[in-house]
């Protein structure tokens, strides 16, 4: 019984997920979520009272998939120029299989401003102290140039997550199909990761 409500919660996620990204929470309905889910609209509400408790759970569990990740990556022992590259690596792996993630977390901040500031201010964020003290141990040490640390965080951050959200644009600037577009995608990984490196190192 228990596998059999995990597997509907899970196709309930999935289904929301969809309408979500499509429709924003506003625009959503708990019957076309039902619909794309393949169960009656009672079903839906026995594991979630409200669009806004679904949008909440879906949110949050996409959120914290990512974030854990990225505080691993951030506070490892590694080097910095190894924490650039696995930043890229493990950022693009995760979101080419949550497209949806950073274009609705942008959707939301901006159209459900409420909810976003209530969640952002309870949510666990990656922890960025150690890399932010690893890149002025490398500036005093004269590894890496004279750089603004979190201005190298927020490169790292926006390099990534700009080709998901601007995917439609810059697939037609690029003027490539779907499938090379994701080839140019998995590129970025080792692009980003150099051209970051490449750009601080003395």
């Amino acid at each position: 019984m228990k596998k059999l409500e995990s597997n509907t919660e899970e196709l309930i996620f999935a289904s929301a997920i969809k309408i979500f990204h499509k429709k924003g929470l506003a625009g959503a309905r708990m019957q076309e979520i039902a619909d794309e889910a393949g169960i009656n609209k009672a079903m839906l509400h026995y594991y979630f009272r409200s669009k806004q408790l679904l949008f909440e759970a879906v949110f949050k569990k996409a959120f914290m998939q990512l974030a854990p990740q990225i505080h691993q990556v951030l506070n490892s022992e590694d080097s910095l120029f190894e924490k650039i590259e696995n930043f890229a690596d493990k950022y693009i792996s995760f979101v080419m299989e949550n497209r949806f993630l950073p274009t609705f977390i942008i959707q939301e901040l901006n159209n459900n401003p409420d909810f976003a500031n209530q969640f952002f201010s309870q949510a666990e964020f990656p922890k960025s102290t150690r890399f932010l003290i690893q890149i002025e141990e490398g500036i005093q040490n004269g590894t890496i140039k004279n750089v603004n640390p979190k201005q190298l965080l927020i490169d790292m951050f926006s390099l990534a997550i700009f080709p998901f959200v601007g995917a439609p644009l810059l697939q037609k600037i690029t003027n490539v199909n779907e499938s090379a577009y994701n080839n140019l995608l998995i590129e970025r990984k080792k692009h980003i990761a150099s051209m970051l490196i490449n750009s601080i190192k003395k």
